[in-house]
């Protein structure tokens, strides 16, 4: 059984885009907009000069169980718009759009999630006990941080 889930969120950043692009530009700042229960740890040497191509390795924890997590920008268009997808990780499918769009000086940052948890016949249950919302606060945690960082 397929089961795939979209997430959208829209967060308005009261800064210009070019500025907003580049804090998204520099992988690093990953660390920054990722709750710290999750472990977060980009294993790729850093400085990483984000590109179309580029594959990015990191390590995280869900439920304290460490995982590694590999990505590839599949689509880079500054200050426009950039697409992760997992290549290995916790899913079977994440396909993360990041969009932005200058609105009267601020960034109306859209990201667009496509998920699809492990768990075989399990995974319907899991989405619904645990993976939904676990996407979902972490997305709201990015949101909050967002809003901290650029007051």
């Amino acid at each position: 059984m397929k089961l795939f889930k979209t997430l959208q969120t829209v967060t308005i950043i009261p800064r210009p885009l070019p500025e907003v692009f580049e804090f998204f530009s520099k992988a690093e700042n990953l660390n920054e907009l990722t709750p710290p229960e999750l472990s977060f740890k980009i294993l790729t040497p850093t400085p990483i000069l984000m590109k179309e191509g580029i594959h990015i390795k990191y390590r995280i924890a869900l439920a304290g169980i460490p995982m590694f997590w590999k990505t590839l920008i599949s689509k880079w268009d500054p200050p426009y718009e950039f697409v992760d997808e997992q290549l290995s990780g916790p899913y079977t499918i994440w396909h993360h759009r990041h969009t932005f769009e200058e609105v009267n000086g601020q960034t109306k940052m859209t990201d667009t999630i496509t998920y699809q948890s492990k768990g075989w016949i399990l995974a319907p249950f899991l989405h619904w006990l645990f993976v939904d919302k676990k996407v979902k606060e972490i997305f709201e945690y990015r949101e909050a941080k967002l809003n901290e960082l650029f007051k």
